[in-house]
């Protein structure tokens, strides 16, 4: 089957966006036909500066390589780079009520954050759907709390196919649970908004002090532990072999732990396990003319099937020669 998922370049990559989408993202690999892409039309509806986009595309990409993205199976690409996709996106938009856009609960959710109401973040399920819908997608891979995302897709495809015939694929969703939730410093969803992230590629000096001030509880050292409700067991559960999990468990329930013996063993474990990472990050920043012809190679990929399902588009509601 074919996959498609796209993030938008907003920032560093922290390990809660590894350990809860990415890892299965670049799992599925393995068994699909994968089309990834950096959504940086997306990232224009948050108005950032010019510089800081450009900078922010190079290192997601650079990331996402780092962490495992194949690059000869795996169609991998700017999002501007295929302008067929707001081609289609307009015709999509001819299609799909305005109702069913203020119905959007990412819209309201946004606005609610402070972001300025434009008419790109209103217009964002569309151009979303165009996304998926111009590549043919079978699955889309997403979290429990974006399914309405794939449901709005499948609307305004259905919406298109009833008035022009059956010309676009209508896609699942393939729900991505995470391996656990994944706490940051404060004890809240690791999340950049909240400003309490640990980043994947973040000097190991950096991490190591952001893990000795993750938030605890006052249980005295000599007193039993709850492993299930302390922020540090719950990262630990990511990093650590299982038996040695199972010896930490044993020790917070018998007492006698303090929480800083836990948190040192964390940034050893969390530095060891992307160690490997950042040493092919470090390869790639030093040859960014490769990292860019993968960039370019998988936009000439990408602009071959798009231009298929757009010559269909137009064709269908009567536009260009017939």
């Amino acid at each position: 089957m074919r996959v498609l998922s796209g993030i938008q370049p907003s920032g560093r990559l922290h390990i809660g966006n590894f350990f809860g989408a990415m890892r299965r993202q670049l799992e599925l690999q393995a068994e699909h036909e994968c089309f990834y892409f950096i959504a940086d039309y997306h990232a224009l509806t948050s108005n950032p500066a010019a510089s800081d986009i450009a900078g922010r595309i190079i290192d997601l990409a650079v990331d996402y390589m780092a962490l495992g993205l194949d690059t000869k199976k795996t169609v991998f690409w700017r999002q501007s780079d295929v302008p067929q996709v707001t081609e289609l996106a307009w015709l999509l938009s001819c299609v799909t009520p305005k109702g069913l856009l203020e119905r959007c609960t990412s819209y309201k959710d946004k606005i609610a954050q402070g972001i300025s109401p434009n008419h790109g973040l209103f217009a964002y399920p569309v151009l979303q759907a165009a996304d998926i819908l111009i590549f043919n997608s079978d699955l889309v891979p997403v979290g429990a709390d974006q399914k309405q995302h794939i449901e709005v897709t499948r609307d305004i495809a259905l919406r298109f196919n009833n008035s022009y015939g059956e010309i676009l694929t209508l896609p699942k969703e393939h729900i991505i649970e995470s391996v656990a939730v994944v706490p940051g410093l404060d004890g809240r969803k690791m999340s950049k908004s909240y400003d309490n992230t640990i980043e994947i590629f973040e000097p190991e000096g950096s991490v190591k002090k952001k893990i000795m001030k993750i938030v605890t509880d006052s249980t005295p050292v000599e007193d039993p532990k709850d492993p299930d409700k302390c922020n540090v067991f719950a990262l630990l559960k990511l990093v650590a072999p299982d038996d040695e999990l199972k010896e930490w468990e044993g020790r917070y329930r018998n007492g006698g732990m303090g929480y800083g013996e836990a948190k040192k063993r964390l940034a050893e474990l969390l530095i060891d396990y992307f160690k490997p990472y950042r040493e092919k990050r470090a390869e790639l920043e030093g040859n960014l003319d490769y990292v860019n012809e993968v960039l370019a190679d998988g936009a000439k990929r990408a602009r071959a099937v798009a231009a298929e399902t757009l010559a269909r588009a137009r064709k269908a509601v009567g536009l260009g020669a017939q």
